[in-house]
């Protein structure tokens, strides 16, 4: 054979290599495969999606793996676990059954002893041109079901409130792990640069029970754990204070100079850029922060379609104010709003716990709840800003069909309940998957978390397989090693 010039290497298009070229080109792919190696352990790679973190601009925009509907989220996070037959899935045999046990049903649950099967607490009527059945509790809602795709089959891995919130933000039921929307900010950066890429937005009677778990960055790089801000409550320490706005600025522009110089003579410090980086951003914030929670701005009409301007309740009014913020984020182009109803506390009476006196509590919960959260869809929507925003309704889990023995509540439920979709890609009007025939079990379509959280990603034009950051020697993702698309609600 003729090796200068062997018939089967000349086709057209093909390229021969001596070896020195072929040892040549060798060493610049293995330095290339060295490089992508030590930029993913420091972090700086956005997943899998091809691009790389600066990290002196952390929230620079970065593309996704395919053209997603969706540029911005918010979601709302209903704490205390929200009871799914008091709300969005209809079980008219409850009604038929009520007071009787359930056949064949458990007979201690997470708190205790089962009692009787229970009606649900309202009364339910159709809804919209899809007749959907939903609950008087939430009338505003209801109102808007045509737009919403709502998944009666979720199914979670805890019965426990702390875990079951990991398992619903991060895909994990033990702490560590970073959040849904550190994840996306984290793939995606942010369209503005001088605001939070992640906000979340606490509710007016205080945070979740597993608090900033809910938003925090587990092993990804601290720039992307959620800010917290809320309408009553600015971000703590932006503001300086003791001295003039002339010297602050001054002392402002002496620390620029002084950091662009250090790193200077530091370069190719990544940590380093990454702390001046965020410097800058608090620098920022203190001019742009202000300015968006300042609701003083908006309209008379809309701080009443909200109900912000409530006299008579202050959480509802604080929760409503609330929605404007997350509106007005989004508006801004921040990636990524939690917006979270419900506080931690034992009993139900600041959150959606309801074991002991299910409907008195939800009275409180959902009038603070409903026309703010439906008043903030609309106003999206108006805007025109439902086209690119999608709007997650969530819950750790749901709600038992029979009340706990001696009291008129629902103890907890894992194996079947209800969250919903609306906007930007999501299929209006859609109920898919069933619980059975009394809302104790999902039987049809069934779907862990893990493929809610895969189907919002997607949303956003991640590929929920491809996002992922190699932490202790593993490489780890939101959706774990499971996950499928819920095709069923996508446009």
């Amino acid at each position: 054979m003729n090796s200068s010039n062997p018939e089967h290497l000349s086709a057209p298009g093909r390229v021969l290599l001596d070896r020195r070229q072929f040892l040549s080109n060798s060493a610049t792919a293995l330095g290339s495969i060295a490089l992508t190696n030590l930029l993913g352990s420091d972090g700086l790679l956005a997943g899998n999606a091809g691009s790389i973190i600066d990290p002196a601009h952390p929230y620079a925009p970065r593309p996704a793996h395919f053209s997603g509907k969706a540029k911005n989220v918010i979601v709302i996070f209903c704490a205390g676990a929200v009871s799914q037959l008091e709300t969005w899935d209809y079980k008219p045999a409850l009604i038929q059954w009520d007071d009787q046990p359930l056949p064949g049903g458990p007979s201690v649950t997470f708190q205790g002893p089962a009692g009787n099967l229970a009606r649900p607490q309202y009364e339910f009527r159709q809804r919209g041109k899809t007749g959907k059945w939903v609950s008087d509790l939430i009338p505003h809602l209801a109102e808007l079901t045509d737009d919403f795709a709502f998944i009666h089959s979720l199914t979670s891995k805890s019965n426990t409130h702390g875990p079951a919130e990991n398992f619903l933000s991060t895909g994990f039921n033990l702490d560590g792990f970073p959040s849904l929307g550190s994840w996306a900010t984290y793939a995606l950066g942010s369209e503005n640069q001088n605001l939070p890429a992640y906000v979340s937005i606490s509710d007016p009677r205080g945070v979740p029970q597993n608090g900033a778990n809910n938003w925090g960055p587990g092993f990804l790089p601290a720039a992307f754990q959620g800010t917290t801000l809320s309408s009553l409550n600015p971000i703590r320490h932006l503001s300086a204070t003791g001295i003039s706005p002339g010297a602050d600025a001054a002392a402002k522009d002496l620390l620029q100079r002084m950091n662009a110089r250090h790193l200077e003579q530091n370069p190719g410090n990544g940590k380093l850029a990454a702390r001046i980086a965020s410097y800058e951003l608090a620098a920022r914030m203190q001019l742009s922060v202000p300015e968006i929670s300042d609701l003083s701005t908006e309209p008379a009409h809309i701080l009443k379609a909200y109900g912000a301007d409530d006299p008579l309740n202050k959480d509802k009014a604080g929760f409503a104010k609330n929605c404007i913020l997350a509106r007005r984020l989004v508006e801004k182009g921040v990636r990524f709003v939690q917006l979270f109803n419900g506080a931690y506390a034992s009993g139900g009476k600041l959150n959606w716990d309801g074991h002991n006196a299910l409907k008195e509590q939800y009275d409180v919960h959902a009038n603070i709840l409903d026309q703010p959260a439906a008043a903030l869809i609309r106003d999206l929507k108006e805007r025109g800003l439902l086209e690119n925003t999608l709007v997650v309704w969530c819950t750790e889990f749901g709600r038992m069909p029979f009340f706990q023995k001696g009291a008129k509540g629902r103890d907890h439920n894992p194996d079947g309940f209800t969250c919903w979709l609306t906007g930007a890609g999501v299929k209006g009007g859609v109920s898919h998957g069933e619980t059975d025939e009394f809302g104790r079990k999902a039987i049809k379509d069934v779907h862990p978390l893990y493929d809610f959280n895969a189907t919002i990603l997607h949303l956003l034009g991640l590929n929920h397989e491809k996002l992922t950051f190699e932490h202790n020697g593993v490489q780890r993702r939101l959706t774990s090693v499971e996950g499928n698309l819920i095709n069923e609600v996508l446009l």
